[in-house]
């Protein structure tokens, strides 16, 4: 095993906390010193896919049976717009000034910071990486949910649909602890393609599984009651709840685009050529697209095969019991693709920490000092001790999270709320104006800050459906029982 010092070893990048020799032409570098980019758009694409076409997909049925079919699927449609177009703002800032010769961002962060500064940074900060550890805290829950389904599929094909087949989560949430903390090694998002494409095919996969369930319903006749305006008040639902329920489904559909936390961090894995800023436009698009078809099929097929009994996840929650060995595929199939996911949102969490640990203490070998070692089959691998140590802890302590508060669930709605207005339209809009220099009171800048308005109006209600559903979960959860996804 052999050990060298990544801040001693070679040149470095203040920024990068990655160390390369820019002067040595073995070196498979870029202009910045870091590690040669070796990402398109298609790799870039099933990045998006994997953030974007998350085991909620199966919730929108859901959503359009609160809604109707006229407002859930224009919801579902605007919300595909804005994403796109906001989406292409964020890209044109990763370089600044100019967003194809200026100079590298490589954190949300340090775009705001090139762009507006100040106290926005901070801002961006919490929305970015509060919303990132309770993505992580909410997949471990998630992915178990989905695990346990396929022990629930057996017992229900053997014994009934009325039996007990009460199952515990926590040994799921441990072993897929066990999973992150040896994927977690990982050293940075340049390393995650291979994931994020198998990521990618689980998604499809389950979803096409859940349109094709529900087609099948449909086509036997076995279709539920829907309607132009969705859940009846007074037959369905109270007043009350349809309030409630419709600002939540909005919610839903307006979070279940979000992947502006980590956009600027897929756009850091692209090549220079083609710039990225088109490399990564044209991602958003395929990404975003894919996302919109299989969200509208997955949305109106659920609801017209339930109507507005549709469940919260036609496939953890049994909205269909056979063929139970497809539901068990399928749902191994959420489980694979939240693996991936984890990643992709816990790989900005690592790389801010351990960026700022090599900046302050670059004279630790602890922190600083790679090893590298030789893996049977596999190969020669570097291992850091800091990585090791502090990636373990990050895993562990979000897995005794959703160990401890397995409802956490319903708290994400929450903080989805607090951080789809600033990362998705609030930031890109701004730094839009700025880099383009928009003549204030301009009819494009009054537009641009009429759209923001309206998003942050929908994102207060959103958060008000998410605290009444919170509570809603608070008061029905009972501890040390298996809890239903």
């Amino acid at each position: 095993m052999k050990s060298f010092n990544t801040e001693q070893h070679n040149h470095s990048t203040a920024e990068s906390g990655v160390a390369y020799n820019i002067s040595d032409p073995t070196k498979n570098v870029d202009e910045d010193g870091r590690e040669k980019r070796t990402g398109t758009w298609l790799t870039a694409s099933a990045h998006i896919i994997t953030a974007v076409i998350g085991s909620g997909v199966l919730s929108l049925a859901w959503a359009i049976a609160q809604l109707g079919w006229i407002a859930g699927i224009s919801i579902l449609l605007i919300f595909s717009f804005i994403t796109y177009f906001t989406s292409t703002m964020l890209a044109d800032c990763y370089r600044a000034p100019d967003p194809v010769t200026g100079k590298r961002n490589y954190t949300y962060m340090e775009v705001v910071q090139a762009y507006l500064g100040g106290r926005k940074v901070q801002l961006c900060g919490v929305a970015q990486y509060g919303n990132l550890i309770g993505i992580t805290v909410g997949y471990t829950i998630t992915a178990s949910i989905s695990l346990v389904a396929v022990g629930k599929a057996n017992c229900y094909h053997d014994k009934g649909k009325q039996a007990d087949c009460s199952v515990s989560n926590y040994p799921y949430m441990a072993v897929f602890g066990i999973i992150q903390v040896i994927l977690s090694q990982i050293p940075n998002f340049h390393k995650l393609s291979f994931l994020s494409i198998m990521a990618a095919v689980m998604s499809f996969t389950y979803a096409t599984i859940g349109i094709g369930l529900a087609i099948s319903y449909v086509a036997v006749g076995r279709v539920g009651k829907t309607s132009i305006t969705g859940t009846a008040v007074g037959v369905d639902v109270t007043a009350a709840q349809k309030i409630w329920r419709s600002f939540q489904a909005v919610g839903d559909i307006a979070f279940a685009y979000a992947y502006a936390t980590v956009l600027i961090e897929i756009q850091d894995t692209l090549r220079s050529s083609p710039a990225e800023n088109k490399a990564m436009k044209r991602a958003s698009l395929v990404g975003v697209s894919t996302t919109t078809f299989f969200y509208i099929l997955c949305g109106c097929m659920g609801y017209a095969a339930f109507g507005s009994a549709a469940p919260g996840d036609f496939l953890t929650d049994f909205g269909f019991y056979e063929p139970y060995w497809l539901i068990d595929f399928a749902n191994a199939c959420i489980a694979a693709h939240l693996i991936g996911a984890y990643q992709v949102f816990a790989q900005p969490i690592f790389q801010f920490v351990e960026k700022k640990c090599n900046r302050n203490y670059p004279d630790n070998k602890f922190i600083t000092a790679e090893y590298s070692v030789n893996v049977p089959v596999l190969g020669k691998f570097n291992i850091s001790l800091f990585r090791l140590v502090w990636r373990t802890a990050y895993v562990v302590v979000t897995t005794v999270v959703a160990m401890i508060f397995p409802f956490f669930n319903a708290i994400l709605g929450l903080i989805g709320a607090a951080s789809f207005w600033p990362l998705t339209v609030y930031f890109p809009v701004e730094m839009h104006i700025a880099q383009t220099k928009i003549k204030k009171y301009s009819a494009r800048w009054i537009a641009l800050k009429m759209m923001c308005y309206v998003c942050l109006i929908v994102s207060l209600l959103a958060a008000a459906g998410s605290i009444a559903g919170l509570i809603s979960s608070v008061k029905t959860y009972k501890p040390f029982r298996t809890v239903h996804a």
